[in-house]
């Protein structure tokens, strides 16, 4: 069965085909360089671009594929959550190719795409397991008893990991996206230099706004009006101390969440499961623990549209299917 995978939550424009669970294309176009002048997404600017973008990525996925658009059997899209002007042009043209080509169509959970893009991978996984979902606009732990049976144990009670890497980085006046950023010019810091706090320690909650308060205060000391950030001020040694108070809250409630969860596999998903240190420390602290760890490659952490494939397809097998007045939701649970 061949699915065509579409995704336009936020601003990468992305189309994949998949025959039953195996990847044959997965195409991703970004719009970093759009966004980067303005250090975030701007969601009209984003909508604009899927508008633009769509039809010739989804046409470079069918070629990627050797295949034409009339070899499609389903169609998977992201409905939620997301920007809604970004999802809406995902899941219109969703709807127009389904109709037109007489096949059915099924509006997939961004956040459970994420959640199941380590199964293209490692196939074999199984379940139960516990996933930590950490990107820009998520953070949240979760106890996968089956597909489809996820129990929310925490999330962020503001921020998320990603959105705090990016806030930092506009405070050390870094460019956007700023976790990769920070991830590289902390390889260059030290991570003990300053003792940022490490935010709501008890539960499997998260909290990063007070880390990135006390970011703020610390960098105030070495800012004027005037000339701006004074170069006395170690900018790795911030981005060090910060991406290490960050990376152990997430190791620390993930390995606890499956200790206390009687699970013995993790996986780590979305943006932030890209960050170096990040998969250092869960590889090290899973193995100290006896915890078989998954991580996804690099390019299945990102949003792209090969999860939402593989998870419409999974939907699909157990025979669910999505009217044509299926609206896109900003938000929703998963």
């Amino acid at each position: 069965m061949l699915t065509l995978g579409i995704e336009t939550s936020c601003d990468e424009t992305a189309a994949a085909v998949l025959r039953d669970a195996t990847v044959l294309s997965n195409i991703v176009s970004s719009q970093v360089k759009l966004h980067e002048q303005y250090g975030g997404v701007v969601p009209e600017l984003a909508s604009r671009e899927h508008l633009k973008n769509l039809m010739p990525v989804i046409g470079e996925a069918l070629s990627a594929a050797s295949i034409t658009l009339k070899d499609v059997n389903l169609i998977a899209v992201t409905s939620a959550p997301g920007l809604i002007g970004a999802l809406l042009v995902g899941v219109s043209v969703a709807k127009a190719i389904a109709y037109s080509l007489g096949i059915p169509f099924i509006g997939v959970h961004h956040g459970e795409g994420h959640i199941l893009a380590a199964h293209l991978e490692y196939p074999d996984i199984g379940y139960p397991y516990v996933a930590l979902l950490a990107s820009g606009g998520h953070t949240a732990l979760y106890h996968v008893q089956e597909f489809g049976t996820y129990s929310l144990l925490g999330q962020t009670r503001d921020d998320a990991a990603g959105e705090a890497f990016d806030k930092v980085a506009k405070l050390l006046d870094l460019p956007y996206p700023g976790g990769p950023v920070i991830d590289r010019l902390a390889q260059q810091g030290d991570a003990r230099a300053i003792a940022f706090p490490r935010g709501q320690r008890e539960g499997y909650d998260f909290s990063f706004s007070g880390l990135k308060t006390a970011v703020r205060n610390h960098v105030a000391l070495f800012r004027s009006k005037d000339k701006g950030l004074d170069p006395s001020l170690n900018v790795s040694d911030v981005a060090a101390s910060f991406q290490a108070a960050v990376v152990d809250t997430l190791v620390e409630k993930t390995v606890k969440a499956a200790k206390e969860q009687g699970v013995n596999k993790v996986i780590v998903a979305g943006g932030v499961a890209a960050n170096r240190l990040l998969r250092q420390e869960m590889e090290r602290s899973c193995r100290e623990a006896g915890i078989t760890l998954y991580l996804p490659g690099m390019g299945l952490c990102i949003d792209n549209a090969a999860m939402i494939a593989l998870t419409g397809y999974l939907h699909y097998q157990r025979g669910e299917r999505s009217d044509l007045d299926l609206n896109p939701r900003a938000s929703m649970a998963l």
